[in-house]
């Protein structure tokens, strides 16, 4: 079975060389616990797609930290978008943007696009500071099957292929995060999650000319 360890500085160190090395880590978010790799490292991602299962159409959502983590991975964010990552960051809204010409087609899907969030879970957060860079948090489950809230649950699912679990107690579950995109010039809602996509199109109604 995979290592499940607690929490601390010393198991995020070591996640982190995980993560420097290829490897693949399980960690706690604010729905699922989710499976990190380094999104740089196209070998790692090549794992990642075996080990869910998944198919290679389908992009992998990536995790920031910070905001100034961002420019690490998108050309541009448009102007409404940075007005709904001051209203819904951290959280579980996935906005999905312009990805830069050096992120791997695997992450993107080729589709010239990556979604990105910034994480509630503190676990999550600690991960992604340690290492330094962005990860993957796609879910802890094989394609087409309800994925983990616990960190026996991962163990459960994927036995010994994954390098380290970090216990972060049991998650809420429920509705995964809520996918927006951009289409022409307008909001397009890709998956409704959590947060309605009515609440998010509410937040961009009343913007003062000047913020645009």
């Amino acid at each position: 079975m995979s290592r499940i360890v607690a929490v601390n500085q010393t198991s995020l160190d070591q996640a982190a060389d995980i993560l420097r090395n290829g490897g693949l880590v399980a960690f706690p978010t604010e729905t699922y616990y989710g499976l990190a790799v380094d999104p740089r490292q196209s070998r790692a991602l090549e794992r990642l797609f075996q080990v869910k299962r998944r198919r290679k159409q389908l992009p992998i959502l990536v995790l920031v930290s910070e905001t100034n983590q961002i420019p690490l991975l998108v050309r541009d964010v448009p102007l409404i978008f940075q007005r709904l990552i001051k209203r819904f960051w951290p959280g579980p809204l996935t906005l999905v943007c312009p990805a830069r010409s050096a992120l791997s087609p695997l992450l993107t899907g080729n589709t010239g696009t990556v979604g990105l969030r910034q994480s509630p879970n503190e676990t999550a957060n600690q991960l992604i500071r340690t290492f330094g860079n962005p990860i993957t948090a796609t879910s802890a489950n094989i394609s087409g099957f309800a994925a983990a809230v616990t960190a026996d649950g991962v163990a459960r699912i994927f036995f010994d292929a994954i390098d380290l679990i970090l216990d972060g107690g049991t998650t809420p579950g429920g509705r995964a995060s809520t996918l927006v995109g951009i289409q022409g010039s307008s909001l397009h809602c890709l998956r409704e999650g959590t947060i309605p996509f009515a609440e998010v199109q509410a937040c961009l109604a009343n913007i003062d000319p000047v913020e645009e």
